[in-house]
């Protein structure tokens, strides 16, 4: 009696999800981590108000500031029909606030959008060459940095004149060095890597090495950094326009409303310095909030394994 033993192939180890999973890019786990973070969540509804009132107010809602004048309507409390009072013209506040909003809002985000153009070219350019270049370029970086930010942008605004755009080359000016010296800081850690001598090894250039590696790994602190400092913008725009440097009147700004609005908090009339002042804070806020958690979400130490 014959018998017949059957075998059978073996069968391959199930291969783990996570072998099969792709890796998650740094981008989209800092995405994750910005949006679980509620702070961040509070900034980013903060900053999107504020970008609205300034983006779409003035196109929805035109506005004649050289017009807009009831005297017999000056200083009157919140009410229904002027829900944040009069000012000392007649004027609604509220109108005034939603339209400042770009004036101060354009003037700090314009002005970190060309101080981080500017600074990071500078940083990148002087940390990758180095030698003479770097030392020239930084001896001048230390040179600004050696002022107090806002009383080098009071100086720049006195020399050239006062007004929104003088402001804005005042206060990008003040904040080049800032950005420049983050950059350099990251192509000095970034140039004795692995991944650059491998590209100089195939031959590439300075240009595209700088371009394709160095800036993209770059971009992290930067981008906190802008966040940051779009804040520190936004009170420096105010500050000037607090010193009439800044915003010319009878055009509205929030540093502008507020030193009008100084001399009549003795008289009681309390509204027309409190919501400026209420709108600078909460700007300020919001994006140091949001800062805060890109800050944390870019952070490679908490990013999941």
């Amino acid at each position: 009696m014959s018998t017949s033993i059957t075998t059978t192939a073996p069968t391959a180890p199930p291969v783990a999800k996570s072998l099969t999973r792709p890796p998650r890019s740094l981008w989209r786990d800092a995405g994750q981590r910005l949006l679980s973070n509620r702070l961040a969540q509070l900034g980013m509804v903060i900053v999107i108000f504020f970008l609205f009132l300034a983006i779409f107010v003035p196109v929805l809602f035109p506005y004649n500031p050289r017009i807009d004048s009831d005297l017999a309507s000056q200083l009157q409390p919140p009410s229904l029909e002027h829900p944040m009072g009069t000012d000392e013209q007649g004027r609604d506040v509220m109108r005034r606030i939603a339209h400042g909003a770009q004036a101060s809002l354009g003037v700090g985000i314009g002005a970190v959008l060309i101080a981080v153009i500017i600074g990071t070219v500078l940083g990148l350019v002087s940390g990758y060459v180095g030698r003479s270049l770097d030392l020239g370029l930084m001896f001048g970086m230390d040179i600004l940095l050696s002022f107090p930010g806002l009383l080098l942008a009071i100086a720049v605004v006195a020399l050239i004149g006062p007004g929104l755009r003088n402001s804005l080359l005042a206060i990008s000016i003040v904040s080049i060095p800032i950005y420049a010296r983050i950059a350099r800081s990251t192509v000095l850690s970034l140039k004795q890597q692995e991944f650059i001598t491998a590209a100089h090894a195939v031959g590439a250039q300075g240009g595209r090495i700088l371009s394709r590696h160095v800036f993209p790994n770059s971009l992290s602190p930067i981008l906190v950094t802008a966040t940051l400092g779009i804040a520190a913008a936004i009170l420096e725009t105010a500050a000037l326009g607090f010193l009439g440097l800044g915003q010319q009147p009878p055009y509205p700004e929030w540093g502008a409303m507020l030193a009008d609005s100084v001399k009549y908090l003795t008289s009681g009339a309390w509204w027309v310095l409190l919501f400026p002042g209420l709108m600078i804070m909460l700007t300020v806020l919001g994006f140091n909030l949001l800062g805060d958690g890109l800050r944390d979400a870019l952070d490679p130490r908490l990013r999941a394994n």
